[in-house]
Parts: structure tokens; C-alpha cells; sequence
């Protein structure tokens, strides 16, 4: 597929372009059914849609440039939404009537339902075609991807939830340099934080539209509880309503706050603590005016989801493009470039043999609060189906937790809507497709 003496040539399309394009009725600058390029010869180009999850533009055009002069391909990398639930709007739209990208980033609440309605590309076949070592990636993150047999994506932006806190903050109060090892531990410190930071919030999390339901999930299993058992709603077990009043509890005696902003709240040092991805260190360690630590989520085990993105192939372009897209998402996601990505934006890398990189190692030991998110991947597990499954199944926990801490709603009663609302949606949107 190289195309020789050709000078690679990366565009990349912003906004403007994007609401031209809206404007068209098309969702993309990508590729038509059926490929874009009559006469089955080589492919040419591929478009590459992206939210740049942890402000990657940079270094996504950076291995996009490699790519390009590596294969003489060329790529358009567009701006498909500022966030991953914009991305997928933009995607489904393209599905009704507009072009489709070659390569689209699916995150981990968007990309089953795409699977499900054969929107996206099984890779399985596409892996042993295009030469791919399935294996080398992390196990838990190739087989959040899993479907029945087939996988959908490969990892690209991963992360999990990560605590951080500010040292100082946590000097005044006297505690120990490290998290709070359970969630009652913590209802023991954030007294202390408060009397000794006077005005300061003891910690902030993203409020239901920032993912709160993602670190909610999380506390939720350290009370033995759950959203769901695969599609068995449990909002209204004993453990989970225990878990939903203790965050209600928490928010109530001011010990956590729910913000819409909450990095730019510990980054100015108006919260002691942060439940924050781990796609935002690098940021906050640029960002905050004082000494960051980082640790695992409190516990007990499991207390801490998966979460991020992956990279996915629509199912209506053509073959050949699909294997040029796979060469494209194998180059993005291979040792060398999960290594970098990684290090420019806190995402997990997702090889297995990125943890012995000799960039990596010298890396983790210059900034040891990275290690601390590589460790945590070890007691992570996949989230439960109602959250990542069910359509819009995040976006309607998010709002039920915003009801019980902003809006101080009964827990019982929000959580038995939630179990009423997820399960209608099951048996409408997903049951008969089984």
C-alpha cells in the first residue's frame, strides 16, 4: 500500500470544517460505502476520527505523520466532538446517510451498542489478515472489547479512576503520605482535612454529566454492591442503596463536593483530594501550584473500574479499507507509540510489554505517581453491563447521583427508578438482539 516518492501529508480537520460538513449533511470527511476509491486499487488515504481524549491533538498527529511516512498513506485526522459521547452522536449520524470515518475512537458506554447493531467491524479475522498480535495487548483491556465471541476494538485510551491529594493539605492534617485504604477510613480523615484546611472541600468529584456514575462505580462494589449482574438490575440491593447513602452522606456533611469543573477545583487548591481519571496526571501535575500524590482507589478490592477508550472500524466501508484501517490502529496502539501516547497524556499503556520499555522504566522512575496508575491496573475488573452496555446507560446513572447529592432526593426512590428505567431499556434495545 505505500505509495513511494509521494510526501506524506497529515490534515487536520477543526470545527469549522466539522459544522460545514454538519451543515452538508454529512458527518465526516471519511471514506463512502463503498471505499471511497473506485477500482479496488490501494488505498490512499484514511480519516482517523477522534475527541483527542487528554488534549492528544499533538501526539496523535505525531504518530499519524510516522504512519503517513511509514506506509504513504495519508490520514485526516478530524475533530469529531470534544467529547466521547459527541463523537458517537457524530458517528451515528454518519451511519443514517453521511460519509464514515475509516478509524473512530469508541469508548467504553459507546461501543457496544454499535457492536450490537453491526455498526462496527468484528476485528477478529481482520487481526490474523493484517498480522496482528491480539495477545500482546493487556488481557483486561483487549476483552473489554469482547462481544459473543468477537472483539470490536482494540485499547487506545485506557485509564482507570486514580485518587489524588494534595501532600500539603494533607501534611496540615496530619495524616499519612498515602490514600485513605477503605471508604470508612475516609469518613475517618475528611474531619481532619477540613479543620485543618479551613474553606477547602475534602475532595471533589465530576458531577453526573463528568462521569461521576464511572467513580461511583468503583464505591459501589467496595459496599458489595453493583448496577447490575450482566443484565440482572441491582440498584435496589441492600449494598448498593448502602453505598448510595454514604455518598449522599458524604456530600451532605461537606466532606466531598460535586463540581462540574473538578480538576480546575484541585488544581487551585480548593480540594484536598481528587477521583479523577488517570488521563488527567499529566495535566494536573503541569497545572497544580503544589506537590501531587497519587493512590489507589479506597477498597476494599475491587474498588476500581476500567474505563477510556478504544479504536474501532465502521462495518460499511470496504475490505480493503478495513485492513488499512487495522495497519493504521496496530501502528497507533503497538509498544513503541502506547509508550509515548502514555507518557504525553497519563493513558494506561496497552502493551504488555510496555512495562519493560526502556523509555517506560526510566520514565515511571522520574514520575513515580504513573507507576502508582500501572499498579492499580492489576485490581481493576470491567464494569458492569448497565453502566457500559446499555444505551446511555452512564449518562442516566450520572443524572440519578446528581439527584441524591446536589439535588438531596431520596436514595431508595432514585435507585429503584434507575433499576425501572435500565431494565425497560434492556428489554426494549438490547433483549431481542441477543
Amino acid at each position: 500500500m505505500s505509495a513511494s516518492g509521494r510526501r506524506p501529508l497529515l490534515r487536520l480537520t477543526g470545527a469549522a470544517t466539522i459544522a460545514a460538513l454538519a451543515l452538508s449533511g454529512c458527518a465526516g470527511t471519511g471514506s463512502s460505502d463503498d471505499g471511497g476509491e473506485s477500482g479496488g486499487g490501494p488505498v490512499e488515504t484514511l480519516t482517523f476520527w477522534s475527541n483527542h481524549p487528554g488534549e492528544s491533538t499533538a501526539i496523535e498527529t505525531e504518530l499519524l505523520e510516522a504512519f503517513e511516512a511509514e506506509s504513504g498513506i495519508e490520514v485526516n485526522l478530524v475533530t469529531a466532538g470534544a467529547s466521547y459521547e459527541e463523537v458517537a452522536q457524530k458517528f451515528n449520524a454518519a451511519l443514517s446517510g453521511g460519509e464514515l470515518p475509516d478509524v473512530v475512537v469508541a469508548s467504553d458506554v459507546t461501543w457496544f451498542n454499535f457492536a450490537l447493531n453491526d455498526a462496527i467491524t468484528p476485528m477478529d479475522e481482520l487481526w490474523s489478515t493484517v498480522d496482528v498480535d491480539s495477545e500482546g495487548y493487556v488481557d483486561s483491556l483487549r476483552e473489554d472489547y469482547a462481544f459473543e465471541d468477537q472483539h470490536y476494538a482494540l485499547p487506545y485510551a485506557r485509564s482507570t479512576p486514580l485518587f489524588y491529594y494534595n501532600k500539603a493539605m494533607w501534611s496540615a492534617a496530619g495524616l499519612p503520605d498515602r490514600g485513605p485504604e477503605t471508604w470508612e477510613e475516609w469518613a475517618e480523615w475528611a474531619p481532619k482535612l477540613a479543620s485543618a484546611n479551613a474553606g477547602i472541600a475534602p475532595m471533589v468529584l465530576p458531577d453526573g454529566s463528568n462521569y461521576l456514575d464511572w467513580y461511583f462505580q468503583g464505591m459501589v462494589w467496595t459496599f458489595d454492591g453493583s448496577y447490575s449482574d450482566e443484565w440482572e438490575m441491582t440498584f435496589t440491593s441492600d449494598e448498593t442503596i448502602e453505598a448510595g447513602q454514604f455518598l449522599q452522606d458524604q456530600y451532605e456533611q461537606q466532606h466531598i463536593a460535586i463540581s462540574n469543573d473538578a480538576n480546575n477545583q484541585f488544581g487551585a487548591g480548593q480540594a484536598a483530594a481528587l477521583m479523577q481519571s488517570t488521563g488527567s496526571l499529566k495535566g494536573l501535575t503541569g497545572a497544580a501550584q503544589f506537590e501531587i500524590g497519587t493512590a489507589f482507589l479506597p477498597g476494599p478490592t475491587p474498588g476500581c473500574p476500567t474505563g477510556g477508550a478504544g479504536l474501532a472500524i465502521p462495518e460499511r466501508i470496504s475490505d480493503e479499507r478495513k485492513e488499512a484501517a487495522m495497519e493504521l490502529i496496530e501502528f497507533m496502539t503497538n509498544t513503541e507509540n502506547t509508550v509515548k501516547f502514555s507518557q504525553e497524556t497519563g493513558y494506561m499503556p496497552v502493551q504488555k510489554a510496555a512495562v519493560d520499555d526502556p523509555d517506560m522504566k526510566a520514565y515511571l522512575d522520574q514520575n513515580p505517581n504513573f507507576r502508582t496508575a500501572l499498579e492499580q491496573l492489576e485490581v481493576t475488573s470491567s464494569q458492569d453491563y448497565a453502566r457500559v452496555l446499555l444505551p446511555g446507560g452512564g449518562a442516566r446513572i450520572g443524572a440519578g447521583l446528581d439527584r441524591i447529592t446536589i439535588g438531596g432526593e431520596d436514595v431508595e426512590t432514585v435507585f429503584e427508578q434507575l433499576g425501572e428505567e435500565s431494565q425497560t431499556v434492556y428489554e426494549r434495545d438490547i433483549e431481542p438482539k441477543l
